[in-house]
């Protein structure tokens, strides 16, 4: 049994998380071991995976797969993780309303054309990416789930939010455009990325159809 001044709880509490190594700080978080395996080797497993995956591709199931990690201990290794990546990038632009939104789509407010716009974000609304879809006249048929959803796929993305611009000013959502955020809803669902909102700008003002 190690003396209590090795236990990693007992040494990050007296010198700071800083000052413990990577099994360390795992042993910290799983806590003590079982009868299938002790707390070294467990967080030693867990070294292993990370080192084989990346930290990134954790899941519930590759973590399962460690001898002697229960099923509570892997949700709180999932949730440290997830806690992290979201706070790690100081340069990470946070979508939390359509006013956040809007604040992406100078670029498109004084076009003469439509232009629709698919902003991709994580599970904490980071913005992973913004693309042009489609630039035309908006219909339902032009604007089609599979040519949105494919980028935000790759991305791995948690959550979609569209938009475009009315070029004529006038912010009054048309059929069209109703049609369109009902199909994408729908096809969300099935993907599994919500469809957050859907944005109508123009060059002074903008309307949500969504939030």
């Amino acid at each position: 049994m190690l003396a209590d001044v090795d236990k990693p709880r007992e040494k990050l509490k007296k010198n700071g998380a800083q000052n413990l190594s990577d099994l360390e700080l795992l042993m910290a978080i799983v806590g003590s071991g079982n009868k299938q395996a002790d707390v070294r080797e467990i967080s030693a497993n867990i070294k292993r995976l990370i080192k084989k995956v990346g930290i990134e591709a954790l899941t519930y199931d590759n973590l399962s797969n460690v001898t002697g990690l229960g099923a509570a201990k892997v949700t709180e290794l999932l949730a440290a993780v997830e806690l992290v990546q979201r706070n790690s990038s100081k340069d990470g632009v946070v979508v939390s309303s359509a006013e956040d939104a809007v604040a992406l789509l100078g670029d498109i407010r004084d076009k003469q054309q439509e232009y629709f716009v698919c902003l991709s974000l994580d599970g904490g609304n980071r913005l992973i990416a913004k693309r042009i879809v489609t630039i035309g006249t908006l219909t339902a048929s032009l604007v089609h789930p599979r040519e949105v959803f494919a980028d935000p796929l790759q991305d791995r993305a948690a959550s979609i939010i569209v938009a475009h611009n009315h070029p004529s000013g006038n912010l009054q959502p048309s059929d069209a455009d109703r049609q369109v955020t009902i199909r994408l809803k729908e096809a969300g669902e099935l993907f599994g990325i919500q469809l957050i909102d859907h944005i109508v700008v123009t060059k002074t003002d903008f309307k949500s159809l969504n939030m």
